[in-house]
């Protein structure tokens, strides 16, 4: 397999001027992803013997190719053509609420424009992360704001809570003065946050909390720095904050409103999302909204005051609004701006697209903008895997680097991450409350039974009539009557004040019975400590029947122990409910109190371990650092189970409080972003020290999930897939739910290791996910395991609310201890399914390319990367293949060296010159000037290319000027750019310099 080096494409750009380009701080970051380790591991093979191996045609399964020149694939999550353009959506992925920020070339050390995008992520961790791109095409991962967004229980997977569809939602991201910010809401952490940081790439975020929600916030700073955050849903309102940006100082509600647009075929559903901007004289709102019939849509606003009717005369409402993109269901975003020549700008509109299960993902589409208001897309028309031009283009070399960037990555797990200043977040550990034993395992309540001739300490709230009844009692002599009900609150209630204790899980029960009403109503056994009514738990009982209500309930630190009380109600409703007035009886109440099984956090579970991921991971809910390690075992992941499922977790976010599953409730699950329309996820798990009850594997995960796994019982390791799909019950027998599907069991007795692969096909049908699994015990034989199952398709109560993700797991139902180790997670598009020979042509060409190259020309730093996956790759190549992933992988991580070497290229020498262009007028017609002075010690040849013509001036001397006047015979022209080139020799070289000077448009007379 011999390969031509002058037929290999040469990514270098071009001799002439040096453009701004990746910094090195930013390289530097790049140069240690995916390169250090072999794919998969195998026997290594010398560097010397690279040559070789090429030229020798050696062997492998599947098609063999002589090397072809090298042109490696776009990434996985980029849809950039190569040719100049771009399909949309973007990415593939789930990147869903975006914001984008522009870092102008003038105020980064790069020179150039640099964009940022922030993207909602919940309940994952680290969250909040920052993409970086120069083309807003093609994006990576950089950073994130924070590593946990709390160390609470909601956000850990801790006693029974979980941030599911919560956490972390749609986050604003602004550069003022120097100083990067983000803005969020969490729907169950504590409201508002803005996090703060001179370096978005590498810098620590400061945290500021607002002690309040905010709805989809967008922060914006008026022409004189103020400050204000904009939010809301149907109701846009904005605060101002005081100028550090640390508390909000004024209120400014319902700046505008959707009833302000009522009638308008754009308006309904959904007013929410809403970006604020200011554009030529104007401030511009982006919101997305739903109309009833119609699909998602962005409408836009715009105002001459910021504030609209809070600082316009009389009050009126200043925000005029038009539907200025109804297509496809493209909505939600930001508006980008694009600096473009003599200082216009353009803005062009991100705005995601519902593509379950994939997630929500993002598009770029560009604006014509008249009389100040724009039209997205061609003529307001955006088709899904439409085509547009890309609005920034870059050189050759960037151009193909740029496309090797990715927002998901094959791993090694080699521990060669950059590290980060997330991953150093700093928190401190609350002391654990004190528990008085003496309230441990007593009943709390008197009078519980009723047996006391009065009714007290029980009263009446709400109107309600308590009296005791001793014709009918559950049990014992009396029951508690409660009539006279009017209101769903109209009930019993009794004080608890020094009884109840902070982080103590209670029982809590009651017997129930009515005989008149609905066939069945559900009670709640609720407490008040003056903040709003906690249901503690509830229950359905039906007509004519004592039924006991029974659960469990941990007491918040938030409560207020010295004013708390227990109640019975019924469901509120408006109007009141029927439920509201029925009459019934009630007996054995009570609240005991359980010894602790409480969880804390730990200054161990917190502390950094010592192991750092590519930014691609994030944890399911924040992990404990106790329990997974990159470092235990040189190469490989291990999870270790910490603690054991217990069936006890529900949605906090869902009313109906839903059971959550096993592989839910379990700790420490790490994942990645799936993306279509195929996707093939391979791993390898050595499975010698899971413990009875263990359950590891590869899971392709929402609520609805998919999953490969080993399941240890007795002793013996059975491999097997399991499929949750809809409808989703509310109370759940968990053990039954993750069965294995019939048909896909294997016994894997004395087998240590295994190889598993998961293929995700979208595209079969669109808005389904149909996932095939399968094994090997030495990846090179598979065989596939059942049929495919599914389908997962979009879980309409959004309890998650992301896409489907690929996840690692490995969780305990027996004891803890047990550990699992993963070598390696390998991508690919391309499933088994397609019955395709395994490919090895772009791994030749990108080896053989590899070899054409001279260290002289490039950093030490990105060379010696670029070394290590080549070493990766040939040593891969040396063995066999079972999979494509084996092949994808490593070619993957030496495309993505190779391209950046590219740009990398030690500077070809230049020379010194001083360019001009300038326009004046001439009897009523435009004239053109142009000028360069040869700063260089010796002579050069200059040539000028203009709209108007071109000029040559041989042998300019040093220190001389070429100029030339071109008239243009026109009484107007437009903005343009005059290009110079400059040759030269510098120590003996011969070397061109390419200079632009642009000029601005021009009219002359009128």
């Amino acid at each position: 397999m011999q390969v031509s080096v002058a037929a290999a494409s040469d990514p270098r750009p071009a001799s002439g001027p040096p453009r701004p380009t990746t910094s090195l701080r930013t390289v530097a970051r790049a140069a240690t992803r995916l390169v250090t380790a072999p794919w998969p591991r195998r026997r290594g093979l010398a560097l010397a013997a690279v040559g070789a191996l090429v030229g020798a045609g050696a062997a492998v399964p599947g098609t063999a190719h002589a090397a072809e020149p090298w042109s490696p694939r776009p990434s996985y999550t980029s849809t950039d053509r190569g040719d100049g353009t771009y399909t949309v959506p973007l990415l593939r992925s789930d990147v869903p609420d975006i914001s984008v920020e522009r870092v102008p070339a003038a105020e980064n050390d790069e020179g150039r424009d640099i964009y940022y995008m922030i993207s909602t992520t919940m309940h994952l961790s680290p969250g909040a992360p920052i993409m970086k791109s120069y083309d807003l095409v093609n994006w990576e991962i950089v950073n994130y704001v924070f590593d946990r967004a709390n160390i609470g229980d909601s956000f850990s997977l801790r006693n029974g809570q979980n941030s599911y569809g919560q956490g972390q939602w749609a986050s604003s991201l602004r550069y003022h003065d120097g100083m990067f910010y983000v803005a969020f809401n969490t729907n169950n952490l504590g409201g508002a946050y803005i996090y703060r940081t001179d370096d978005i790439e590498n810098g620590a975020w400061q945290r500021t909390a607002l002690g309040r929600g905010l709805h989809d916030p967008s922060l914006f700073f008026d022409h004189d720095g103020t400050p204000y955050i904009f939010y809301g849903n149907g109701n846009i309102s904005a605060v101002r904050l005081n100028a550090g940006l640390t508390a909000i100082v004024a209120e400014y509600p319902n700046v505008f409103t959707a009833n302000d647009y009522a009638g308008q075929p754009f308006i309904g559903g959904l007013f929410e999302g809403a970006q604020f901007y200011y554009i030529d004289g104007h401030y511009y709102a982006v919101i997305i909204t739903w109309p009833s019939g119609q699909g998602r849509q962005v409408v836009m606003l715009r105002s001459p005051e910021l504030l609209g009717r809070h600082t316009a005369p009389g009050g009126v409402n200043t925000w005029q609004a038009r539907g200025v993109l109804n297509s496809n269901g493209f909505a939600q975003g930001s508006l980008v701006p694009i600096a473009r020549p003599g200082g216009a700008t353009d803005w062009y509109g991100m705005f995601f697209r519902d593509t379950f299960p994939i997630g929500r993902i993002p598009a770029l589409i560009p604006a014509t903008w008249s009389d100040g208001w724009p039209t997205f897309g061609t003529n307001g028309v955006v088709p899904v895997e439409g085509a547009f031009d890309k609005p920034i283009r870059l050189s050759p070399a960037e151009e193909l680097f740029e496309r090797q960037k990715s927002i998901v990555v094959s791993d090694d797990f080699a521990n060669d991450a950059p590290h980060k200043a997330y991953m150093d977040e700093q928190w401190t550990i609350p002391t654990p409350p004190a528990v008085d034993e003496s309230l441990i395992g007593v009943e709390l309540l008197d009078n519980a039974g009723f047996e006391s001739d009065e009714v007290s300490p029980w009263a009446a709230q709400f109107g309600a009539t308590l009296t005791r009844d001793t014709a009918d009692p559950a049990t014992g002599s009396a029951a508690l009557k409660v009539s006279n009900r009017t209101l769903n609150g109209s009930g019993p209630h009794q004080y608890l004040a020094g009884k109840l204790q902070h982080g103590v899980t209670y029982t809590v029960s009651a017997k129930i019975k009515y005989t008149s009403g609905p066939s069945s109503i559900r009670f709640n056994l609720v407490a008040d400590w003056g903040t709003g009514v906690q249901v503690m738990t509830f229950g359905t009982v039906p007509a004519g029947q004592w039924t006991t209500v029974t659960g469990q309930y941990t007491l918040p630190a938030s409560a207020n122990l010295s004013n708390v009380k227990f109640a019975v109600e019924t469901p509120w409703a408006n109007p009141q409910p029927a439920t509201s007035s029925v009459e019934y009886l009630l007996d054995d109440v009570s609240i005991v109190g359980q010894r602790s099984t409480t969880e804390h956090p730990t200054e161990a579970e917190i502390r950094p371990n010592g192991s750092r991921l590519d930014m691609a991971w994030e944890w399911n809910h924040a992990p404990d650092n106790r329990y997974w390690s990159l470092t235990d075992r040189e190469g490989w992941l291990r999870l270790t189970t910490g603690k054991v499922v217990t069936g006890n977790y529900v949605y906090t976010k869902l009313s109906n409080r839903a059971e959550l599953a096993w592989f839910e409730e379990a700790r420490n699950t790490l994942s990645q972003r799936t993306f279509g329309p195929r996707q093939s996820a391979e791993t390898r798990m050595d499975i010698s020290r899971m413990r009875d009850g263990d359950v590891a594997g590869l899971a392709a995960y929402n609520r609805g999930f998919s999953y490969v796994a080993v399941k240890r019982a007795g002793g013996v390791n059975t491999l097997g897939v399991v499929n949750r799909g809809q409808p989703f019950a509310v109370d759940l027998d968990q053990s039954t739910l993750e069965n294995f599907v019939p048909g896909t069991t294997v016994a894997l007795g004395d087998a240590t290791e295994v190889h598993v692969k998961a293929d995700l096909d979208f595209a079969a049908p669109t808005g389904q996910l149909w996932t095939t699994f399968h094994y090997s015990l030495d990846g090179l034989t598979w065989t596939q395991l059942g049929n495919r199952v599914g389908p997962q398709v979009l879980d309409g109560s959004l309890a998650h609310f992301m896409g489907h993700r690929v996840g690692l797991f490995n969780y305990a139902t027996q004891q803890t201890g047990g550990q699992v180790d993963f070598d390696h997670f390998l991508l690919s598009d391309t499933l088994t399914a397609q019955n395709r020979p395994l490919d090895t042509t772009a791994l030749d060409a990108a080896i053989a390319y590899a070899g054409t190259l001279d260290e002289a020309q490039y950093p030490a730093d990105a060379w010696a990367a670029m070394r290590a996956a080549l070493a990766a790759a040939t040593s891969a190549r040396a063995g066999e293949f079972g999979t494509q992933n084996q092949i994808d992988a490593p070619e993957r991580a030496l495309s993505y060296q190779l391209a950046r070497l590219g740009v990398l290229r030690a500077a070809t020498p230049e020379l010194p010159v001083t360019v001009s262009a300038q326009t004046r007028c001439v009897a009523g017609k435009v004239y053109l000037a142009v000028q360069a002075r040869n700063d260089h010690d010796g002579p050069a040849d200059v040539v000028v290319e203009t709209t108007y013509g071109e000029r040559s001036f041989p042998a300019v001397a040093p220190g001389a000027n070429a100029y030339q006047q071109f008239t243009t015979r026109a009484t107007a022209i437009p903005a343009g750019t005059a290009t110079f080139r400059v040759t030269g020799t510098v120590d003996g070289r011969d070397v061109t310099t390419v200079r632009t000077a642009d000029h601005a448009a021009t009219t002359c007379g009128g």
